[in-house]
């Protein structure tokens, strides 16, 4: 890894002084499928995209020499940008013909692919509409299974549902580099469980202060900069 894990005083989304930003911007590309007639759930293309981020981090292509490799580490030298856009239809048909990895939840798809300069997203999906992307979970999702990692969303916050899948995202990847080679290991072998819920808003504070990874957002979108949407609650990282 070209990046060490991220403290609250100091993170690769934070808009302040970033060094990062001297380096060359690159983002990673999601891309979620919403058919009007069958729409996923929120938290499930939420905990999908997660997964999906967690796929790319930990696949063949992505690291050493692998064909992606280098792609990685331009992203990680740099801000860790993530954009979801969606698709439906022949647009998503389009997007699944390019090189990535699609996850299926339960009823969310998500295909991520190699990062693109920030400039520079083919044409297939640069025409894809990412703002406004609103979803619904049909019944409130059970309760986070605590023997699980979690990623506890601020529930101070209102973001779109695509914002919320790239903050997901974003915890997911400080989750992993936190982890010790052997637990990130083990979480792949597993299949990335993990669930994405909203944390109580008393237990908000003492989750940022808890020493787990916490995002800290750069601001770009939807939220003020810095505004803390995370925080990643992995068993292996409990004190």
């Amino acid at each position: 890894m070209s990046q060490a894990p991220a403290t609250p005083g100091h993170s690769p989304f934070q808009t302040e002084c970033n060094p990062r930003d001297e380096a060359p911007q690159f983002v990673l590309p999601l891309v979620v499928r919403i058919e009007k007639s069958a729409p996923p759930a929120r938290t499930d293309a939420l905990e999908t995209a997660a997964r999906a981020v967690l796929l790319m981090l930990g696949d063949d292509r992505a690291t050493g020499d692998g064909e992606w490799a280098q792609a990685v580490r331009n992203w990680e030298d740099a801000r860790i940008r993530k954009v979801v856009r969606r698709a439906r239809g022949a647009e998503w048909r389009r997007a699944e013909a390019l090189p990535g990895i699609t996850v299926t939840g339960r009823s969310a798809q998500v295909r991520v692919f190699p990062p693109v300069p920030l400039d520079g997203w083919p044409k297939d999906l640069a025409k894809l509409q990412v703002s406004g992307t609103e979803l619904d979970d049909p019944e409130p999702p059970a309760g986070a299974d605590l023997a699980l990692p979690v990623l506890w969303l601020n529930p101070g916050l209102e973001m779109s549902a695509g914002k919320a899948m790239a903050q997901a995202g974003h915890g997911a990847q400080l989750a992993w580099w936190a982890l010790s080679p052997e637990a990130r290991a083990t979480w792949h072998d597993e299949g990335f469980p993990l669930s994405v819920r909203t944390a109580a808003p008393g237990d908000w504070p003492g989750l940022t202060t808890s020493g787990l990874p916490l995002v800290r957002d750069a601001g770009f979108t939807e939220i003020a900069p810095g505004s803390c949407t995370v925080v990643a609650d992995h068993p292996a990282l409990r004190r």
